[in-house]
């Protein structure tokens, strides 16, 4: 029989990585299971601007955790997750090692996530974290992709 305890939710708390939430709170209700919304905060992508003006990479975390909880009531927006167990993680690294580390870590049953539809250049050059996470993690990974999402043929 397949039980799920805990599903584990990656965000980048893009509207993009919203849409994978109502799938996560209906299985969670659906089989009593807690969610695991994980933010990954990379360092690498920071701005060259906020280092020349003084910033180091461990300011911007701390304020990035001061302003965590804000972020994601943002986040979850009006998904009703009423009566659903939530734990809120914010972490430093390379998203795709820290989402299948927390997931091993953390006994992760599933992986619910969107997909950004990166198609060409973009996905050559940054890859998709949902891919890696698909191939790398400990547990089933469903992925959602973006309702207006349009396929194009290469």
């Amino acid at each position: 029989m397949i039980e799920f305890k805990n599903i584990l939710t990656p965000c980048d708390l893009s509207e993009n990585a919203r849409i994978a939430l109502p799938f996560a709170v209906d299985l969670a209700r659906k089989y009593n299971a807690r969610i695991h919304i994980l933010h990954v905060f990379d360092e690498q992508l920071l701005s060259p601007i906020y280092f020349e003006a003084g910033g180091t990479s461990q300011e911007y975390y701390d304020k990035l955790q001061e302003e965590f909880s804000t972020a994601l009531k943002t986040f979850i927006g009006n998904t009703n997750v009423e009566g659903v167990e939530i734990e809120k993680k914010l972490i430093s690294g390379n998203p795709f090692v820290e989402i299948v580390r927390y997931a091993r870590k953390a006994s992760i049953d599933l992986i619910v996530m969107s997909t950004h539809g990166r198609t060409g250049l973009m996905h050559t050059l940054m890859g998709s974290v949902a891919e890696k996470v698909c191939r790398k993690a400990p547990c089933p990974v469903l992925t959602i992709r973006a309702p207006d999402f349009k396929f194009i043929m290469p």
